[in-house]
């Protein structure tokens, strides 16, 4: 899309479920409840929706600025973590009765239904609204059908009584759904499962990303689903081994592990500094090391791996090597800078639990962490069956 007709013809229908205009440039709100909505395609249209941005609400251009900070403001809606899942998006500038535009083109969601900021809003005819209960339903069922990535599948062999219910309930759920829902329905347990891409309806099992998520033992159906922590002696993995450390069980648990982990690890010292003011610096930045931790769990290839996240603790590294290296359409030359999601729920559970902040930005805050803490610059290893992170320590 982008051809002026196609652009005008879209503009001109003023009734249509697929357009959204706004002379607003900085209504985050209502740009945000669009977006959500056209990922969800209510209508099950299967075709991309569009928000206009700096047109009246017949379409004609208001003739305000288009710049490029415009349009990495509108793009930045994508991954800042309030839209779950990620939508898929183009931004761009086009030009509208010889004026400039900015134009949102939004795709349909695979993975329905789409929240913003724990809200699932839909289109109905030209406007933005709150879906009902069994709107929310009908959206999850067209998600199975569509289901593509490993985390949404069924956990095969796995029911509702192998998840720890009162885990979900009490540290998932509210944080991940509006106050306003939980409030006003009775929904099954399976049914709140499912409005989160956690049950499979149609084979009536949990997925695989709720199995790990809030299982009460994740090992009996993925054995590699832990992370094993050695620290050496020495520089190689033949020096004597000080420490070996086990972390496993429902992904919260070892999330928390890992966080706990990256603070014990900085082990933060005085330094004198050529003015003569004392400044703090740490051996490993906790910050670095939390985000690549998340980032291991978040990223690896749990599909039929038994291998463990290691994280190995050498006297002058830490060495993070993770099953399963770039995922879809990623390449090595795209890394570290492209981000392509092999389970996508795992990567919004991270989000809605705070133990993310922002998508697709983890190893941009790495490095300015280890920057600043004059570490030596981040190293990494694009294996064809893994990928390893390394994090020399400060001098």
């Amino acid at each position: 899309m982008g051809q002026p007709a196609e652009i005008a013809a879209l503009l001109a229908d003023l009734e249509s479920f697929r357009v959204e205009r706004t002379e607003s440039l900085s209504d985050a709100e209502k740009f945000c409840k669009a977006i959500c909505a056209f990922a969800n395609d209510m209508p099950g249209s299967g075709l991309s929706g569009y928000l206009f941005v700096g047109v009246d609400k017949k379409g004609t251009p208001t003739g305000a600025r288009i710049d490029e900070r415009l349009l990495e403001s509108l793009a930045s809606h994508r991954h800042n973590g309030n839209i779950l899942p990620i939508p898929n998006m183009n931004v761009f500038k086009a030009v509208h009765d010889g004026a400039d535009i900015a134009v949102v083109e939004v795709q349909p969601s695979d993975m329905p239904p789409v929240r913003y900021k724990q809200t699932v809003w839909i289109r109905t005819g030209p406007t933005a609204d709150r879906a009902t209960q069994d709107q929310e339903r009908r959206l999850e069922e067209r998600r199975v059908d569509r289901a593509s990535t490993w985390d949404t599948r069924a956990c095969t062999g796995a029911s509702v009584d192998d998840l720890a219910l009162e885990l979900f309930k009490l540290s998932y759920l509210p944080s991940a759904v509006s106050r306003e829902v939980l409030d006003e329905n009775a929904r099954t347990v399976e049914e709140q499962l499912g409005s989160l891409r956690l049950f499979h309806r149609k084979l009536n099992s949990p997925t695989n990303a709720a199995v790990l998520l809030f299982g009460k033992d994740p090992l009996s159906f993925f054995p590699g689903a832990y992370v094993q922590y050695v620290k050496y002696d020495g520089a190689t993995q033949a020096d004597t081994v000080l420490k070996d450390q086990r972390i496993s069980g429902d992904l919260l648990n070892v999330m928390r592990d890992l966080d706990r982990l990256a603070k014990d690890l900085a082990n933060h010292r005085p330094i004198r500094k050529a003015d003569l003011t004392d400044a703090t610096v740490a051996a490993f930045p906790d910050i670095a090391l939390h985000e690549l931790f998340i980032n291991a769990v978040i990223h690896r290839n749990y599909h039929d791996s038994t291998t463990p996240i290691a994280v190995n603790h050498f006297s002058n590294r830490i060495e993070i090597q993770n099953p399963g290296s770039l995922y879809g359409d990623l390449t090595k030359e795209q890394f570290p800078n492209g981000t392509a999601y092999r389970n996508p729920v795992l990567a919004e559970a991270a989000k809605t639990l705070g133990f993310a902040n922002r998508f697709g930005r983890g190893i941009a805050l790495v490095e300015r962490e280890l920057a600043k803490n004059q570490s030596p610059p981040l190293e990494y290893i694009v294996g064809d069956n893994h990928l390893a992170m390394i994090v020399g320590v400060r001098p």
